[in-house]
């Protein structure tokens, strides 16, 4: 009998599934599992810690400096240059315990309420930062939600956020925790100090934190080697998966690392999204801030997968989530489950659990995003706003097609070093479902793309240079920096499944395989006639305006139709596992016309599907 998530119960009764204790063989996994990731480097060195300890204490000597200066510099007398002081917090994965080599710092600078953040902060910290030798790569965010400083300090990268308190004078205990420090705040302070709020009420609210962490370091790899690690990009963030682990620590607190982690599949792969995720119950306190509440606001019943952070104002730490990453991270899940179930059985082991997502071989079809600019800060600056976008694309995509076309967006974006400030972003394209009685209808996302350029070009701060392209790629067509030594790996002639690799067999396996070498070959007679009749869908676009400057014409395409006989029919009714568990699509970007004149911009892409090579190779 599988295990029922249970309902957020009133009341603030959180009972948990199981009070057990660990047996012998949970111990003897959760030991193999910590030498595994100690293998795979997920621990940093003592060395390291020790200097990101150092770092984080000459961080607050520096911050302490400029309060004291931008105090005088104001013209306070000389007991309050004297008391005037900043704090320095961390939270995030370093603050939970769970960081690895080489990841940042998050901090927070909380200081006093005549230390404002545009001029002081953004102003004469960022100039006293960037006069400091051991200082690189120092870039400002000012205009983000929560207004950030990135840089490496000794070569520790560090991300700095700034709440200003409504206090004359920080006091020397400061404890974030409690509500009154939320008192007389701006916004972006309130969020600012949300990150430190969050990570501290975790550790409060896991019953056991050694636990905890491991289980979490685990799970945060999982989702990085599976590539579904980036909140930015509708995925799993820190957060995220901080949230969700805790939550299932709760359920069973006395359960070590291997169970959590096995638990941790079997839960969340049958809960009842969009149920939310919830450590503690939502309570209106005194202050009136407004916080995630689907009673009290029409938007948040549109989540589609709340994790909601557990200090107040609580809000969902997964809003980026859209229908089709929600889809794949569903289908991991779902994997992972089945792993657990197999070692549960001793048919495999736990390390099973992180094979590698071979992103490039999942898919027959990608959309490639290009942006360029002219120097460092402007492409710095560029590709900070395209991704805080780039998620957008995908939600655009979805509605547009009405969830049909699902969108895999890769967490990361790829430089390309032949070409100065040039990166690349990629989503992988399937078609979502196929109906028995559904025709191959084409996808046009000609309007969605150029709508997505149009809300990207939206940026107050873009300068001449600043360029965004998107093009349809096939497989074959994937550029090489993308690959690890620049080298294209050998395919595997193995069937990939829906979101897995390319090696990876579906769990129900299909007759339409035994065809698959059929298949491939009249798929690749089609895309050889495909791509002779018509040359890539590439076109690089700046801005509506500049579009019609250049006299852009509309392209005129006629999709074409796809009727379906009745064996046809019979081979899609057989074969239905193979479509809904591993079968590729076959997307044909459709002609477009370009005007005669040489300064007009190419028309957008339309997708298309094209299956009927697929059912006529069995007929």
């Amino acid at each position: 009998m599988g295990i029922q998530p249970p309902a957020n119960p009133p009341g603030g009764q959180w009972e948990p599934i199981s009070t057990a204790g660990p047996s012998g063989l949970d111990v003897i996994k959760t030991q193999e599992l910590e030498k595994f990731m100690e293998s795979r480097g997920l621990y940093e060195s003592p060395a390291e810690a020790l200097k990101r300890a150092e770092v984080l204490g000459r961080l607050d000597q520096v911050v302490n400096i400029w309060v004291k200066k931008v105090t005088e510099n104001k013209g306070y007398n000389e007991q309050m240059v004297e008391e005037a002081r900043a704090m320095i917090f961390t939270f995030g994965s370093y603050r939970l315990g769970v960081n690895g080599p080489g990841a940042d710092i998050d901090t927070l600078c909380v200081g006093p309420r005549h230390v404002n953040r545009e001029e002081d902060f953004f102003g004469e910290l960022h100039r006293m930062l960037g006069e400091m030798p051991e200082v690189e790569d120092l870039h400002p965010v000012p205009g983000a939600n929560v207004p950030i400083m990135k840089f490496k300090f000794d070569g520790i990268s560090i991300d700095l956020l700034y709440a200003k308190l409504a206090v004359w004078v920080i006091p020397e205990e400061l404890d974030l925790s409690v509500d009154s420090v939320l008192q007389d705040l701006d916004a972006k302070s309130v969020l600012s100090l949300n990150g430190c709020r969050v990570t501290d009420a975790i550790l409060r609210l896991v019953p056991h934190v050694r636990n905890f962490q491991t289980t979490l370091r685990c799970i945060r790899y999982w989702a990085k080697i599976r590539g579904i690690y980036s909140n930015m990009a509708g995925f799993l963030g820190g957060i995220n998966c901080a949230i969700l682990v805790a939550r299932v620590c709760q359920l069973y607190p006395n359960a070590v690392a291997s169970f959590l982690v096995s638990r941790f599949f079997k839960v969340y792969s049958q809960w009842k999204w969009p149920n939310p995720v919830m450590l503690c119950p939502n309570e209106e306190r005194y202050l009136g801030l407004p916080f995630w509440d689907p009673r009290r606001n029409v938007r948040d019943g549109r989540d589609l997968m709340p994790v909601i952070t557990p200090a107040y104002p609580y809000s969902n730490s997964s809003y980026n989530v859209s229908l089709s990453t929600q889809c794949v991270m569903k289908e991991e899940v779902e994997r992972g489950r089945d792993i657990c179930e197999a070692v549960e059985g001793s048919k495999t082991d736990l390390i099973s659990l992180f094979d590698p997502f071979h992103f490039f071989s999942a898919y027959k079809n990608y959309l490639q995003i290009d942006i360029t600019a002219r120097n460092h800060d402007d492409f710095m600056s560029w590709k900070g706003r395209v991704d805080s976008r780039l998620r957008l694309l995908t939600m655009k995509v979805d509605r547009d097609t009405h969830g049909q076309l699902q969108c895999h967006p890769h967490p990361d974006g790829f430089l390309d070093k032949s070409k100065q400030f040039r990166c690349c972003y990629f989503v992988g394209l399937k078609r979502k479902h196929i109906v028995r009685d559904q025709k191959g209808e084409p996808f046009d996302i000609r309007s969605t793309i150029e709508e997505f350029k149009n809300c990207v070009g939206m940026y107050t701060s873009v300068k001449p240079g600043m360029l965004i392209g998107v093009s349809h790629k096939k497989r074959s067509d994937i550029p090489l920096f993308v690959f690890p030594g620049g080298i294209r790996p050998a395919r595997s002639t193995g069937v990939g499944r829906v979101c897995g690799g390319a090696a990876e067999k579906p769990r129900n396996f299909s007759p339409l395989q035994a065809v698959e070498g059929v298949v491939g070959r009249k798929r690749k007679a089609d895309e050889s006639d495909t791509n002779n009749k018509f040359r890539k869908c590439d076109y690089v676009a700046t801005s509506r305006s500049e579009a019609l400057a250049a006299g852009q014409t509309k392209a005129s395409v006629q999709p074409s139709e796809y009727s379906l006989t009745a064996l046809q029919e019979q081979v899609i009714r057989n074969c239905s596992s193979l479509f809904n568990n591993g079968g590729e699509e076959d997307l044909n970007a459709a002609p477009f016309s370009t005007p005669a004149s040489t300064s007009a911009i190419p028309q957008k892409p339309v997708i298309k599907f094209n299956f009927t090579s697929l059912v006529q190779a069995n007929s």
